[in-house]
């Protein structure tokens, strides 16, 4: 293969293409945050491509900004490279290889020209992610707002995961439920040694053998497929490069280099990253032998590294995190350098009701500490995890975090992230325990699932970026019960609560900093079933206040009040 094009027209276009032919330059076309590939060829045998060949693009913008993106190995004598641009113009590139005699690859020239994009694609219509000028939320690179809801697949790219049949119905399932965003493990994801069969795909390890001295390219061309088909149906993935504890046995060379790799393949797509996978939780014999604390403090250290060598070697600015250890972070942040991450994930564990409590510390805690970013889970309660966690927490948890200021919300069930399947199943981890064994295919039809994307759904009918947290905008004698209600708002315009634990003549709920002797709408919503409920009217009192009325039947609702 050498290059792909899209089709474009004009004038400057034939001349550039007229031109190429004839010094022997590449011109290249595609379209706005569309994604070019091609590749170079060595004239040279170089006895560890991997290692003995860095090769970079050099690349001028229409506006004059200039970026290096790095070439991937293909394998045997193959180089590729990967280019997407926010900006339509003409762009200008020369490649850069760091052996000089290698002319095939060297000083090689061409032409990238960028038109708009004319498809329905949103990643592609909008662009990737970004952070929003309040530091809280997420949106994409033309300002449009970006609803975060994710599903977890930690072990997404493994062979028990067949593509394309079941990566397509899983895809088209979250898809239609309202989901936007897919994590996953590209490679040594969780709970396995390293090159433990379970985390293969049909190419094997994405590393040759256990000295980590070369990678495997084909194990990335079966992976691609899966990452381009999650692209081209609206999707962007969330890539968690590698399980925090797999640093032990790579070294932290090894992993720069292994996510060059990552960047060169993964970058130019509207993707984030999560550095690493429970990057504080050291391997199970290392805490079983009591170095656990030794190994969580030299994670943290060595992960900030990888994290600077990211952000600094990033062209695309693609957002980043990272995957905290399970629970509550020993006092400690998951990085000794905060500064690496742009959001920040949240793990507060997978006991069910017993986690809701830490679960809403953790969140209001974040908030406070990162006040500059957005917060948000990565993982909490799974659904059906130790036979629990079902779709009531999974309202709960949604809900909760939304309204008490969070930038979205990851949704997970146990038995996806380990993909079980009715003639695989998972299996035990390396502590001995079986997490659980329903097949993928079940767990795909939990409610929990349906009733998140709901309240996305339900989200999307208000300005949902702006509202900001106000529990004050309640009276109750429940206010430091985290099970009685949530509430955000825009100021004068929407108030938005989550009443978990419905109002009484016992326990009346006052909504508050409304104006006084003022009609306003209010409208009850179903988070089970997305039901709106008749709009009606109320009339605030003098001091600007409103009594809840019962709900309409006993079970958690939403109350929409707005003028």
């Amino acid at each position: 293969m050498d290059f792909k094009i899209s089709k474009t027209t004009g004038i400057s276009i034939v001349f550039l293409l007229f031109a190429s032919l004839l010094f022997g330059q590449k011109t290249i076309q595609i379209q706005q945050n569309c994604v070019a590939e091609w590749s170079y060829f060595s004239n040279i045998k170089h006895n560890n491509p991997f290692r003995d060949v860095i090769l970079d693009l050099k690349v001028k913008s229409p506006s004059g900004l200039e970026m290096t993106i790095p070439a991937f190995w293909v394998g045997k004598n193959e180089w590729r490279f990967r280019f997407s641009a926010n900006e339509p113009g003409t762009y200008r590139f020369v490649t850069l290889c760091n052996d000089k005699k290698d002319k095939s690859l060297n000083q090689q020239k061409g032409t990238i020209i960028v038109s708009e994009y004319s498809g329905d694609n949103q990643l592609y219509k909008h662009g990737g992610l970004k952070i929003s000028s309040d530091k809280r939320h997420f949106e994409q690179a033309d300002g449009k707002p970006f609803f975060w809801l994710a599903d977890e697949w930690w072990h997404g790219m493994v062979t028990r995961f067949k593509w394309p049949e079941d990566l397509k119905t899983l895809t088209a399932d979250r898809k239609e439920k309202g989901f936007s965003v897919i994590g996953f493990a590209i490679g040594f994801p969780c709970d396995i040694k390293p090159f433990d069969t379970r985390g293969q795909n049909e190419n094997g390890d994405p590393w040759i053998d256990s000295t980590f001295m070369s990678i495997n390219p084909a194990y990335f061309d079966l992976t691609d497929k899966r990452i381009q088909y999650l692209v081209e149906e609206g999707l962007v993935p969330n890539i968690v490069g590698s399980w925090g504890y797999y640093l032990k046995w790579s070294g932290i060379e090894n992993m720069k280099l292994y996510y060059r790799y990552l960047i060169a393949r993964y970058a130019a797509y509207p993707i984030t990253w999560t550095l690493a996978g429970e990057v504080t939780l050291p391997y199970y014999d290392d805490t079983s032998n009591g170095e656990g604390n030794k190994f969580k403090a030299q994670q943290r250290k060595d992960w900030s590294e990888v994290g600077r060598y990211l952000q600094a070697n990033e062209p695309y600015n693609r957002l980043v995190t990272v995957h905290p250890g399970p629970g509550i972070w020993d006092g400690k942040p998951p990085l000794d350098d905060m500064s690496v991450l742009d959001f920040i994930f949240l793990q507060s564990g997978h006991s069910g009701f017993h986690t809701l409590p830490r679960a809403i510390e953790q969140v209001k805690e974040n908030l406070k500490l990162y006040s500059d970013k957005p917060v948000l889970h990565g993982e909490v309660c799974f659904e059906g995890m130790q036979g629990s966690s079902w779709e009531d927490i999974q309202r709960f948890l949604f809900w909760s975090n939304i309204l008490s200021g969070t930038a979205g919300y990851s949704y997970g069930s146990e038995g996806i992230w380990q993909f079980n399947t009715k003639s695989q199943l998972f299996g035990a981890s390396p502590a001995g325990n079986v997490w659980g064994n329903v097949t993928w295919d079940v767990c795909m039809n939990y409610s929990g699932s349906k009733q998140v994307g709901i309240g996305k759904k339900i989200l999307e009918k208000v300005d949902w970026w702006k509202l900001e947290s106000h529990p004050e905008w309640i009276e109750s004698k429940d206010t430091s019960n985290i099970f009685s209600y949530y509430c955000a708002g825009i100021e004068d315009k929407l108030h938005l609560i989550y009443l978990y634990q419905k109002p009484s003549k016992f326990n009346p709920y006052i909504v508050t900093h409304l104006k006084s002797n003022t009609i306003y709408n209010y409208q009850f919503i179903d988070p089970i079933t997305g039901e709106f409920y008749p709009e009606k009217t109320l009339t605030t009192d003098s001091n600007g206040k409103w009594k809840v009325p019962l709900t309409p039947i006993m079970q958690d609702f939403v109350l929409k009040i707005s003028n």
